[in-house]
């Protein structure tokens, strides 16, 4: 075993290489965080980029359990104990984070859950050069002439996915047919568009107007014949061989693949059941709430008539996208002017509000964030859905902004790029441990807003409640299909019964689809908040700052969730 002289600096320096490794396996990942490293490539996802993210993981993992020996012996304690004897508090979580990701990542690697994930109409590829044409810049003829070399690298990587989906053939691991055929549809979105106003040619800004045609040519030459390709492998056989049952229970080794997935989503082990039992529970706790309000209408325990009426009242539905547009952003600004009242820390990014693209809105969520750029170049952004708007109501809208934007996942992420006391991959990849801290970050800012004065009237409220709900009826629904062989008619109607519209009903039951325990995150991330906040209420007694709490709990950027409950009572300990 190699000398570690100084524990402390050999897992930031792991750290720093390792990310530095995800970055390199990873330009598209690298582009979205706002760094312009390798924007000229893609990233491998065939055998070789395979094989080298194994190696860096392994290696990663061998470097952890070495270092962890060495602080224990150092400190003379059991390695594993105390959460990293020897070691200070963020070096300690850093060795967490690092040995969560390298264990989760590594067992999706041996199931060969990429064979899934490249078919996939919320993330697959045919969303990748969308995705980076709205993130790079291309501001100078060098930059711009590197998202051009990037156009011509997307037709190798199309065809190592579609390898993908050939080896899901030859296994059985393949996509549910809902799924293929949502990307179908996609692609075939997609080339129905001309290629001078396709979602690329409008998102990028050339340096120079006569740059437009090189760009023009370029989407033609690569993009447009790789959408073909693609869309050529999902047709016929892929699409006969789809699995007919939408539940991950249907796949071969499908009941440990969702365990996994579970575990990779939420950084615990937890047992779909309890999972199913505890959204049932929540449930009916949240209706109780939606009673109270329903009887304040004088509409009794009717809550589908309090919804029903409160939709339907004069002004409940956006006439124009600009209007729903706008009033996010009057949400914002509101939760931002109450935000110094709760939080004694507060991001310098702005965030900025924008439509879904038009060639991804109906396959999309109500909403959705993307951080700002690490180098502060561009601000974090809240996409809404403006898709068929007569079912967008404004009393969804304040909770779904309040969770998106401020405070929910603008001030969490925002405030960890930040973070320049940690180091890159804490700061930028923590999120690689479970998405549980961030999502359930999300929710809990839902009821926090309500702490806050931000719901106006009833409607908000009722939509605040309407939302909490979703996430519960997640974990129900999640669970249903993946472990318990729901059907997505199923599903759908739970969704309904919590107080989705019938278009969010079914976008949503078909993202759970091809995202296996994604759903889980929010419920399962907002309780443990929860939970913590009331401990350390309780031991603090007249001591406690909500401010502080909430400082401390995002002070630390995202983290998995046992870290979490271990680290939190140390950061607020006990006043003499």
């Amino acid at each position: 075993m190699s000398e570690v002289p100084n524990p402390a600096e050999a897992v930031n320096e792991l750290a720093e290489r390792f990310w530095n490794g995800v970055l390199e396996l990873s330009p598209i990942t690298a582009t979205v965080l706002g760094y312009d490293q390798a924007d000229d490539r893609l990233d491998d996802p065939g055998p070789e980029g395979r094989d080298r993210a194994r190696r860096l993981l392994r290696e990663t993992l061998r470097a952890t359990n070495e270092i962890e020996e060495q602080a224990a012996a150092a400190a003379g304690a059991v390695p594993g104990s105390d959460g990293g004897p020897g070691l200070p508090v963020e070096e300690a979580i850093t060795l967490d984070i690092l040995t969560v990701v390298c264990r989760t990542e590594l067992e999706q690697q041996n199931q060969r859950i990429d064979r899934l994930k490249a078919v996939d109409q919320m993330d697959g590829p045919q969303t990748v050069m969308p995705l980076l044409a709205t993130f790079q810049r291309t501001d100078t003829p060098e930059r711009f002439d590197r998202f051009l070399a990037r156009i011509d690298e997307y037709p190798r990587y199309m065809a190592a996915n579609a390898e993908l989906t050939r080896e899901g053939l030859s296994s059985g691991l393949t996509a549910a047919r809902i799924v293929t055929e949502r990307v179908i549809g996609q692609l075939e979105r997609l080339l129905a568009i001309p290629d001078e106003e396709s979602p690329v040619a409008v998102a990028v800004r050339p340096p120079a107007p006569s740059d437009r045609d090189r760009l023009v040519a370029a989407i033609r030459r690569s993009i447009r014949p790789a959408y073909e390709t693609y869309l050529e492998a999902l047709r016929g056989a892929y699409r006969d061989a789809s699995r007919e049952e939408p539940g991950l229970w249907s796949a071969p080794n499908g009941e440990q693949l969702y365990r996994t997935q579970v575990e990779a989503w939420t950084s615990l082990e937890l047992d779909p059941a309890d999972l199913h039992r505890i959204g049932l529970e929540e449930l009916e706790s949240i209706e109780a709430e939606r009673r109270e309000i329903s009887r304040s209408l004088g509409l009794g325990d009717d809550t589908k008539a309090a919804r029903a009426s409160l939709e339907s009242s004069p002004g409940a539905i956006p006439e124009s996208a600009d209007e729903l547009l706008d009033h996010a952003r009057g949400q914002i600004e509101r939760a931002l002017a109450r935000s110094p009242e709760y939080f004694g820390h507060l991001p310098k990014a702005s965030v900025e509000v924008r439509a879904v693209q038009p060639y991804k809105e109906a396959d999309a969520p109500a909403a959705f964030y993307y951080p700002p750029a690490v180098d502060g170049s561009r601000p974090g952004v809240y996409y809404v859905n403006t898709y068929d708007l007569p079912s967008r109501s404004f009393m969804g809208l304040a909770s779904t902004s309040f969770h998106e934007a401020v405070p929910g996942h603008h001030f969490q992420i925002a405030l960890q790029t930040e973070m320049t006391n940690l180091s890159a991959f804490r700061r930028m990849g923590a999120r690689m441990a479970g998405m549980a801290y961030v999502e359930g970050w999300g929710l809990y800012s839902e009821r926090l807003a309500d702490e806050m004065g931000l719901y106006l009237n009833p409607a908000e409220r009722f939509g605040m409640l309407d939302g909490q709900a979703w996430r519960a009826a997640r974990l129900v629904v999640d669970t249903g299909m993946h472990a318990f062989r729901w059907t997505q008619e199923r599903s759908i109607a739970q969704m309904l019964d919590a107080g989705l519209s019938e278009t969010d009903a079914l976008i949503e039951t078909d993202r759970y689809i091809c995202m296996p325990a994604q759903a889980l995150t929010y419920k399962v991330g907002q309780r443990q908040i929860e939970g913590l906040r009331q401990e350390t209420a309780a031991r603090l007694g007249s001591g406690f700052d909500l401010r502080a709490f909430h400082d401390a709990v995002l002070g630390h950027g995202a983290l998995p969730l046992a870290t979490l409950a271990r680290e939190l009572p140390g950061w607020l300990a006990t006043p003499r």
